[in-house]
């Protein structure tokens, strides 16, 4: 069952384009649904828990776009929810333009320590929930012969860093699936796009951390590893990118007649790719592999 925030906000849509956004509580979701609104979007936010949507609401108040943005519940691994909302967004505006997939997790420890159960959690919420959530507005979008499926991937889809193996395997899922969906939509004017951001500062690498935290343990042979590979990416963290730019890039994307497939975002992630296009993997592998072993030769402050 879908559950709204507010009643219906009008009837009709005054031939605004729509735009429905994942994970719009906070971090990236929450930017994109503003810039969007901005843009003279109709924006569904939806969102896990929507007693999360009070900072939504109140940025959207301040900026004059309450009346743009309306809130749904949503949890992007809830196989009937999706369809619910699928069902409602086209019975009420009878259109989708875009669909941003945004919702997502990052768990991390090593690998031979992480249990199954989390495995699987990681690729329902980061995978399986973005192809269900696709495959809800295809129909609609093959049908209007436009439309922007955006998603929000990482530069982890394009590099597996240690100690982040199920998230970069999940982004690495969402890379594939996004390739053949591009090609298989754009006869019918659908654009498929990846946004991959390195590091910028949102609430799914705290989240992470506190993850990661719980994972460490002195009887673990990866212990000293682990702390290393978590001091540095808090070190990254603290020097991040203002999460702001992705949402600006995704409000051209929108606005792009021919977007590209690709859109690595941040310098993080530029650097990263021109490391890997540039430098043989040996090399590329000793210099990260070197940092984490400065990491583990500090001591905390």
């Amino acid at each position: 069952m879908v559950q709204r925030r507010d009643e219906r906000l009008e009837s009709g849509n005054g031939g605004r384009p729509v735009a429905f956004i994942t994970g719009a509580s906070s971090g990236f979701g929450l930017l994109i649904a503003l810039e969007l609104a901005r843009k003279g979007y109709r924006v569904i936010a939806a969102m896990r828990d929507i007693s999360n949507s009070g900072l939504l609401t109140q940025r959207a108040r301040e900026g004059g776009l309450e009346g743009l943005i309306e809130c749904l519940t949503l949890d992007v691994t809830d196989r009937q929810a999706i369809q619910d909302a699928a069902d409602y967004v086209i019975d009420t505006y009878e259109r989708v333009d875009v669909l941003v997939n945004n919702a997502g997790m990052a768990i991390g420890g090593c690998i031979e320590e992480i249990p199954m159960d989390d495995w699987e959690k990681q690729m329902e919420v980061n995978f399986f929930g973005v192809v269900a959530m696709t495959r809800a507005f295809l129909p609609l979008m093959r049908e209007q012969r436009h439309g922007k499926i955006i998603m929000i991937s990482s530069i982890s889809g394009r590099m597996g860093f240690p100690g982040y193996g199920p998230y970069a395997a999940s982004k690495f899922a969402v890379e594939g699936f996004s390739e053949s969906l591009r090609l298989e939509m754009l006869p019918f004017g659908v654009h498929v796009v990846l946004v991959e951001p390195g590091a910028y500062r949102t609430d799914i690498w705290s989240k992470g951390f506190r993850h990661m935290d719980s994972r460490q343990s002195e009887r673990s042979p990866y212990s000293r590893f682990l702390a290393a590979v978590l001091r540095y990416s808090r070190h990254t963290a603290q020097n991040a990118d203002d999460p702001q730019d992705v949402a600006r890039a995704v409000g051209r994307i929108v606005l792009s007649r021919y977007p590209r497939l690709r859109y690595p975002l941040g310098k993080g992630a530029a650097l990263t790719i021109l490391g890997m296009t540039m430098l043989p993997w040996k090399w590329f592998e000793r210099i990260l592999l070197r940092e984490l072993e400065k990491e583990a030769g500090r001591t905390e402050p």
